[in-house]
């Protein structure tokens, strides 16, 4: 039996194992498993993988940075980012290494709705997906402010997002769980009269399909995407990762 799964705090309506199950049944991989493991930290990430013979595991929130110490390896661009997604277990499961394949995920899912205008971003959240978020942005030269609760270097408050910054910025992407789970009710506190035709706005979570941030671009005109497509392609280049 060959098995792998997801960790993270809350897991009830997780991607990854409806999508890993579906998959094994569908390419008659009968002796493979995919399960949840919900945890509370890190601490016995080792001994998780051990006890069950993981040949790999995805990471969602909240331990995309938090894994990181507990990893005996790490590839050169979870070192410039800071966050893992993917680990695969080597020399008997006593060995672990991170990897991150939300970057490739953002990038072939956002790549085809870029535009010309779309210089200027708005980053809600500064956790582990918007740093692959950010990765990518760099790399296309896309100018960024990270939004978040409290300021820092190169971010704002929400409360200090104008009607001129929302209007300059035609690409938001929302890397918070508001709009799912104990969130579906809740939307970034953004002015979204400022949202227009130009706006692209993707919203990484997927279920519901459109979310209240969504929708209410939607309603302004703009183009709006979710990111189940970054989930599908983030977790075939994790297979391919655990099979090679």
């Amino acid at each position: 039996m060959k098995k792998y799964g997801l960790i993270g705090s809350s897991l009830s309506h997780s991607f990854s194992k409806t999508y890993f199950t579906k998959k094994f049944k569908k390419e008659k991989l009968n002796q493979h498993i995919y399960s949840n493991f919900e945890i509370k930290n890190c601490t016995n990430l080792k001994l998780l993988v051990k006890k069950n013979k993981l040949i790999g595991l995805n990471i969602t929130f909240p331990f995309k940075e938090q894994i990181i110490p507990f990893l005996d390896k790490t590839s050169k661009q979870v070192k410039i980012i800071g966050a893992v997604n993917t680990i695969k277990s080597t020399n008997n499961f006593e060995k672990i290494i991170g990897y991150n394949t939300d970057i490739i995920g953002f990038e072939k899912s956002i790549l085809p709705l870029l535009k010309g205008h779309h210089k200027k971003a708005l980053v809600l959240g500064n956790g582990g997906s918007s740093k692959a978020v950010k990765f990518i942005l760099n790399k296309y030269k896309i100018k960024y402010i990270t939004i978040s609760r409290s300021p820092g270097i190169n971010s704002l408050c929400y409360s200090k997002l104008s009607y001129e910054i929302v209007s300059l910025h035609k690409l938001i992407i929302n890397c918070t769980p508001l709009g799912i789970g104990k969130h579906i009710n809740i939307k970034p506190n953004l002015p979204y009269n400022a949202i227009g035709r130009k706006h692209l706005v993707y919203d990484l979570n997927y279920n519901p399909s459109k979310t209240l941030l969504l929708l209410q671009a939607e309603k302004k005109g703009a183009i709006i995407k979710n990111g189940k497509e970054m989930l599908k392609i983030q977790a075939e280049k994790s297979w391919e990762i655990w099979n090679t």
